[in-house]
């Protein structure tokens, strides 16, 4: 009719109406209706438990559009001022490649990407991954490089647990020994962890004559150069740590080790650190890419993930996670870590930065860098102050004259006024930290400071005619002798082209969401919008170093605040820290904080945790790390909580029980309809309930856990709240507590007296993307939050009903409902017809899908999690290629295929394979053109089936050396 307008034709204002996929009313009627329900409330209503379930809304500000969210985030991002920093203490300026953080940091094939547990899907972020390795494991001089850790002081804290395992000989009152010469924050966490553990923490001073304290200790922990920018030769200390059989580690700065002597070459066992000035900026303290390097023998007590060589059915070397991946689910209480997640994202970036530059980039890099110190150790000679180190690389150490008329605290002012951050270490003490940023006018300047001037132009003589090589500059000692680097993709990629090419390729091998639907269960792979991801890369919280006067970061602080209160009144808490910087530190700090409590109400000895046998894995990981002892609990056949086993439990255990740690909604999908009862049972046997929140994502909006009987959580916001997932990090894992717990959250600021401490490095965590969550909550507002959890219920409800005539659905709650997943139980069609649970997996990636989670909580499952984010076109989808999967089943069950040769066993298929003999029982067509697959739209995968047992006895590259790539060409 002329002049109407279709009622979709208009572009909604409401940010909630582009995040929720499933947004059309007609499919939001389809889907209820096909559920039997009339409406979202009504089918809300049905899934929780009514003890639990709320309309009354959150006291949230109302959504508004990404413009005006945007224009507010800049408001905060004002109230910044980022100085130029020479602080150093583990942090520095970077320059961060345009081709990296445009094609890698700013793409959502690498941000969107998830955990490469499917190989075959993931060989790009794979490659790029052992590329991490390769450079931390020459540089450090070790034999193996884990594929990052969470940042530099929980992984020292991870290195001390190594250490205490690997020593069998050390009497169990040993101590660990640690250099005080240890960036503060590192031994903050050190002592939070080693509290914890009972582990005692001897700091000595080996500035003097290197002694060791006359003392029995298992392990030793130096600092590479040291906090005050010293550089020792640290050999003969490691030797003497060694002949009374300790286990040492080297706390080690990568970009000096272009310069300096390997902790490998000097006798060390273990390298830890941090890959953040590789290009990373310093956000506030992180996200970065911590490091773990160990020498042979050490490989298989690696924390975390790690990159192994493997092959594929057709023989062709492919990647896989190796060993140890995701060991806190298998072994619980008995891992060596908790970590499940690591900074893939970043350490892909470090690795690229590392790939770019390449030995020789990197050097000279690391050589200008002590060239601009040298010049600043002369001027501040020249100025009459006295240079405590001579041996140092990139950070001097200042004692200011006693005639000059300044204290140090005065010249730090004055610097600051001058826009530059200098670090006071007392009354006549400070020190200068240059970085790759630094100019030679910033020298100038500095060198003014120092001499008392107001800041002026002009270089000083060191800094004119600064050195391509290390020609004509004094380098620190011990000089490297030892050859890094030599692979040849350090040496093919180094200009923008190359690299453009390579990143493409890369990211070209794998699946991320920017293809299709990541359907894993307990993953929650949901839209990360751009307008969330736009403020990560604003300098003003990019820029900021994460000990910068308090005047320099008020925005940056009053944002992370702000999402503190939210996440606080989202989840009915008391308290939020976002200092956390993964889940599972998230955990740990959550029963940190119980211990505390209990510790202070004169209750040492309740140190019993319950959790069900159905829990995430981290839970016991996290248990035991926080000095607590772990009883299982019983799960029905439901898959929910046995409460008659429960009882029992309490009963033995009442007068030493800390706490209980509940999934809520469970692991098994239902929100189980005893939760407010288990809270009130172990309230009344004195305890304190934990709920995981991993599963917030079914929550938000309809029910808080803070109001339903919890004391305390973690939450996930690389799930929930929308940072993605980077290939396998970056993550936040803020702890939100009752008001009863809240002493007990981590330290917000080195020196604190504080219960718990520092949990990371940095006093907010992974600050610099916690833009992201801010910006999705804002933007949402209280009723597109509610909306979404209520979205994620019905996609999730709507597919278990779909494929239920297909599939068993292992466990339903009330009505017959799930909550925000649902797992389909393969054990006994595997069992008639020999598909296992693998081969679905592999070929839904020819159908043009990431695996849902396989055989986790439950063996031989698929737990399948679609997310508020996905449209019904792509729910069908994924149905239809499901229900295709099943109808191939049944080929194989009738004997129409071979049960060792069909496309479920032989998936994926790759186009290489296409192009060989063909001798199977299936066309070439339904091996890879299956039923729905559009070909225009078709993802191939580079490598077919991996070898895992291969992978996991070849960890380390054969890729060819330059030398050898030189004698090809």
């Amino acid at each position: 009719m002329a002049g109407s307008q279709h009622p979709n034709s208009f572009v909604s204002a409401l940010f909630s109406d582009r995040h929720i996929g499933v947004g059309a009313q007609p499919h939001v009627h389809h889907m209820l209706s096909t559920l039997g329900f009339a409406s979202l409330e009504e089918l809300s209503a049905a899934a929780l438990p009514e003890s639990i379930y709320t309309t009354e809304p959150l006291s949230l500000q109302a959504a508004v559009s990404e413009e005006a969210m945007l224009a507010e985030l800049k408001a905060l991002a004002a109230k910044n001022t980022v100085n130029k920093s020479f602080i150093g203490q583990g942090y520095y300026g970077t320059h961060t490649p345009g081709v990296i953080q445009r094609n890698v940091l700013e793409s959502p094939a690498w941000y969107t990407a998830y955990t490469p547990y499917q190989p075959e899907i993931s060989q790009g972020r794979l490659e790029a991954l052992l590329n991490f390795q390769t450079v931390v494991a020459d540089l450090t001089g070790m034999v193996t490089a884990n594929a990052s850790m969470l940042d530099e002081g929980t992984a020292a804290a991870e290195a001390v647990a190594l250490m205490r395992r690997s020593n069998r000989t050390a009497a169990p009152d040993a101590v660990i020994l640690v250099d005080a010469d240890v960036f503060p924050q590192t031994l903050a966490v050190i002592n939070t962890r080693a509290k914890a553990m009972g582990i005692p923490v001897l700091v000595h001073d080996f500035a003097d004559d290197g002694a060791l304290p006359d003392v029995e200790f298992f392990g030793l922990l130096l600092q590479y150069p040291g906090d005050s920018g010293l550089v020792r030769d640290l050999a003969p200390v490691i030797a003497a740590a060694k002949e009374r059989k300790a286990v040492v580690a080297v706390a080690a700065d990568l970009l000096a080790l272009t310069l300096l002597e390997s902790p490998g070459a000097l006798g060390a066992d273990l390298a830890v650190g941090t890959s953040q000035r590789f290009g990373v900026p310093m956000g506030f303290g992180g996200p970065h890419a911590g490091y773990m390097a160990v020498r042979q023998g050490l490989e298989r007590s690696l924390p975390g993930r790690l990159v192994g060589v493997s092959k594929d059915a057709a023989g062709n070397q492919a990647y896989r996670l190796a060993l140890q991946t995701r060991e806190q689910h298998i072994r619980r209480e008995k891992a060596t870590s908790n970590i499940c997640t690591a900074q893939v994202l970043l350490a892909v970036m470090a690795g690229m930065y590392a790939v770019y530059h390449g030995p020789e980039g990197l050097r000279k890099i690391a050589t200008r860098v002590h060239a601009l110190t040298l010049a600043v150790a002369d001027a501040a000679t020249a100025a009459g102050h006295a240079v405590v180190h001579g041996n140092f690389f990139d950070t001097v150490k200042i004692r200011i004259a006693a005639g000059s008329g300044h204290s140090a605290a005065e010249l730090v002012a004055a610097a600051h006024t001058a826009g530059y951050l200098l670090r006071q270490i007392d009354h006549g003490h400070l020190q200068i930290a240059v970085d790759e940023t630094t100019t030679e006018a910033d020298v100038a300047a500095l060198a003014g400071l120092l001499a008392g001037r107001a800041p002026s132009g002009g270089n000083s003589a060191r800094a004119t005619d600064l050195p391509a090589d290390a020609s004509g500059v004094d380098l620190p000692t011990p000089a490297r002798a030892t050859e890094y680097m030599a692979n040849a993709v350090f040496h093919t990629h180094n200009s923008e082209t190359q690299m453009l090419r390579y990143l493409r390729r890369l990211s070209d091998a794998d699946y991320a969401l920017d293809r299709g639907m990541i359907p894993l269960g307990s993953c929650t792979m949901k839209l990360n919008a751009t307008a969330e991801m736009a403020a990560i890369t604003w300098p003003e919280f990019s820029e900021l170093h994460p000990f910068a006067p308090a005047s320099d970061t008020v925005g940056m602080v009053e944002m992370a605040t702000q999402l503190e209160e939210w996440l606080a009144e989202i989840t009915g808490y008391d308290a939020v820290s976002v200092q956390p910087n993964a889940g599972s530190q998230g955990e740990f700090a959550g029963l940190m904080a119980i211990r505390a409590f209990h510790v202070e109400n004169g209750n040492p000895d309740r140190d019993v945790v319950l959790i069900p046998t159905s829990a995430h894995g981290t839970n016991a990981a996290s248990a035991v790390m926080a000095g607590l002892k772990v009883v299982p609990v019983a799960t029905d056949g439901f898959g929910n909580i046995d409460i008659d086993d429960l009882k029992r439990r309490i009963s033995v255990h009442e007068h030493r029980l800390a706490a209980i740690m509940v999934t809520y909604p469970s692991t098994h999908g239902v929100f189980e309809t005893s939760i407010s009862t288990i809270c009130a049972m172990v309230h009344d046997a004195g305890g304190q309930v934990y709920v995981d929140g991993a599963n917030l994502n079914a929550l938000v909006g309809l029910a808080r856990p803070g109001k339903f009987g919890a004391d305390v959580s973690h939450l996930n916001l690389h799930k929930t709240f929308c940072i993605p997932h980077g290939g396998g990090g970056p993550g936040v894992g803020p702890v939100a507590v009752g008001a009863h717990l809240a002493k007990h959250l981590p330290a917000r600021e080195l020196g604190l007296d504080s219960s718990v401490g520092l949990v990371s490095s940095a006093p907010y965590g992974s600050a610099s993307i916690l833009p992201i969550s801010w910006a999705y909550i804002r933007m949402m507002g209280p009723d597109g939050l509610r909306l979404a959890t209520q979205t994620a219920i019905l996609s999730a409800n709507y597919i278990a009903r779909r494929l239920s005539e297909h599939y068993p659905v292992l466990y339903t709650g009330a009505h017959d409902l799930v909550a925000h997943e649902c797992i389909l139980d393969l054990r006994g069609i595997s069992a008639d017809s020999g598909v296992s649970v693998d081969d679905v997996a592999k070929r839904l990636i020819d159908y043009g899908f990431h695996a849902p989670t396989m055989s986790f909580p439950v063996a031989g499952t698929l737990m399948v999690e679609p997310t508020e984010s996905e449209d019904l076109g792509e729910l069908d989808r994924f149905i239809d290629a499901m229900i295709a999967i099943r109808k191939e089943i049944s080929a194989v069950q009738d004997g129409l295929w071979p049960a060792e040769d069909n496309p479920l066993a032989n998936a994926p298929h790759t186009a290489q394979s296409l192009t060989r003999e063909w001798d199977h029982p299936y066309s070439r067509e339904e091996a890879v053109f299956p039923a729905g697959v559009d070909p225009r739209a078709k993802y191939w995968p580079v490598v077919r089936r991996v070898d895992q047992a291969y992978g996991d006895r070849h960890l380390v590259c054969s890729c060819p050396s330059i030398e050898e790539l030189a004698e090809v060409f």
